[in-house]
């Protein structure tokens, strides 16, 4: 799959205490529920936005596309937030 690579995914997946940490979706249902998130939060969802549309359209066929969607859905489920804030995943 182009974009999306394993190091990328390990990343997500090799925490002792995955699910633990606050996640991009719940930050997006904090926000949803009337919660204000701080600058560094509103940066996080963004950078992840950007990231997952940039993934998304990398992808060459529909088999891919799919695959990295699901991928994106675990990642913002369980995946601590902060991981956006890194430079790497910040918009140019």
């Amino acid at each position: 799959m182009k974009g999306l690579s394993n190091q990328i995914i390990q990343r997500f997946f090799t925490k002792k205490d995955i699910g633990g940490e606050i996640s991009i979706n719940d930050l997006r249902d904090r926000e949803f529920g009337g919660n204000k998130l701080n600058a560094e939060e509103k940066k996080a969802l963004s950078n992840y936005d950007t990231y997952r549309i940039n993934i998304l359209n990398s992808q060459e066929s529909e088999d891919d596309f799919h695959n990295a969607y699901r991928q994106l859905q675990v990642i913002a489920n369980l995946g601590d937030w902060k991981e956006f804030l890194k430079e790497e995943y910040s918009a140019a």
